[in-house]
């Protein structure tokens, strides 16, 4: 069964009068073609955490990978909340996505795979994954995978029309 398409719900007190929120299927569209995203975690002892990193959408979530030993893996040992952050850095013109969810482990083979051929597919051969073991293997080293499904996101329109769009999951 396909999940219900979340509402968008546009903050008139942050757009502008003619702004409309764009359709889920248009933000999904911004979140697959996206190169770059910036992840926030949060450290053991509460401060924050961010770092750039690829990411890729698939089936409804944004994945990414990370070596075991780095500072968001072993952030997310203790606190799996991640925001996940695109867009562009001007502020009269593009669009900016916020992703709010929880990060959840991927270590099935069979469901890496598929992963690692949408990383390749989107990044090119630069992100050719091996996967065994239930992680990524890249060169000298190995990675695990996590998959973002949504809890709330914001959708930021810069420029005339100014907007702010929320789509809601839970």
């Amino acid at each position: 069964m396909e999940p219900l398409e979340p509402q968008a719900e546009l903050d008139t007190r942050y757009s502008s009068e003619d702004a409309t929120a764009p359709p889920w299927s248009e933000t999904e569209a911004m979140l697959s073609e996206a190169e770059l995203f910036w992840i926030s975690t949060v450290r053991p002892d509460g401060r924050p955490h961010v770092t750039p990193l690829p990411a890729v959408w698939a089936d409804g979530a944004l994945h990414f990978c990370t070596g075991p030993e780095e500072r968001k893996a072993r952030n997310l040992e203790r606190n799996a909340n991640v925001v996940l952050t695109t867009g562009t850095n001007t502020w009269n013109k593009g669009y900016d996505l916020v992703v709010e969810g929880e990060a959840v482990r991927v270590a099935d083979d069979g469901r890496l795979r598929e992963l690692a051929e949408v990383w390749e597919r989107k990044y090119g051969s630069f992100w050719h994954f091996e996967v065994r073991n239930g992680r990524f293997h890249h060169g000298p080293g190995d990675a695990l995978v996590f998959s973002v499904a949504p809890r709330t996101v914001f959708g930021f329109g810069k420029g005339e029309p100014f907007s702010q769009t929320r789509w809601r999951f839970e």
